[in-house]
């Protein structure tokens, strides 16, 4: 992302000059729990996707067996 060390130097600066020095800890650990949280909610989305082609997968096979029921109207 950067090259140099002078280009890191100047978004530092810039970053200081923007929000001030006592704000940027503050601004640096809320990005981190977004990142966490953002890590944490794609960890569950993954685990849904995977059930869910489990769920698709287990309907295929059962449909090629032939052993689906239907419901019987009385």
């Amino acid at each position: 992302m950067f090259g140099n060390p002078m280009e890191i130097a100047l978004v530092v600066g810039a970053a200081v000059l923007l929000f001030g020095a006592d704000k940027l800890p503050k601004l640096a650990r809320s990005l981190g729990n977004a990142k966490k949280e953002f890590m944490v909610g794609q960890a569950e989305a993954d685990v849904a996707a995977e059930r869910a082609r489990e769920d698709a997968r287990k309907a295929t096979e059962e449909k090629s067996a032939g052993t689906t029921t239907t419901p019987t109207t009385p």
